[in-house]
């Protein structure tokens, strides 16, 4: 059974920083991209960093040079650091992990981040 638990969010000040940690059961890293989405209120969710083979990133424009994603496999966990944090990244955050070689896709249950002074 596939479990995506995140961590790590919160209120925060602009210009501040925040590590958010998905810890992750029955997921072999090897057979799954691995992403972060956030989805701010009435907006759509959008993609906010995904990881490739442990190694390959890419982001979400706006959050370039801002975020990085890396994978702890020993811990069995993801994290998105969020560094220089503004307002507008003030959604809920979400953990992703989708199957390489199927249709599979999962999610955690969300956890909020608030950047305000």
């Amino acid at each position: 059974q596939v479990q995506l638990a995140e961590s790590g969010g919160g209120l925060v000040q602009p210009g501040g920083s925040l590590r958010l940690s998905c810890l992750s059961s029955g997921i072999d890293f090897n057979y799954y991209v691995m992403g972060w989405y956030r989805q701010a209120p009435g907006k759509q969710r959008e993609v906010v960093a995904r990881i490739f083979d442990g190694i390959s990133t890419i982001f979400l424009e706006s959050v370039k040079g801002r975020f990085t994603i890396s994978i702890d496999k020993t811990k069995n966990t993801v994290y998105l650091q969020m560094n220089s944090l503004k307002p507008e990244d003030t959604a809920v955050y979400y953990c992703n992990a989708a199957a390489t070689s199927s249709h599979n896709n999962y999610w955690g249950q969300g956890i909020q981040v608030t950047v305000s002074s």
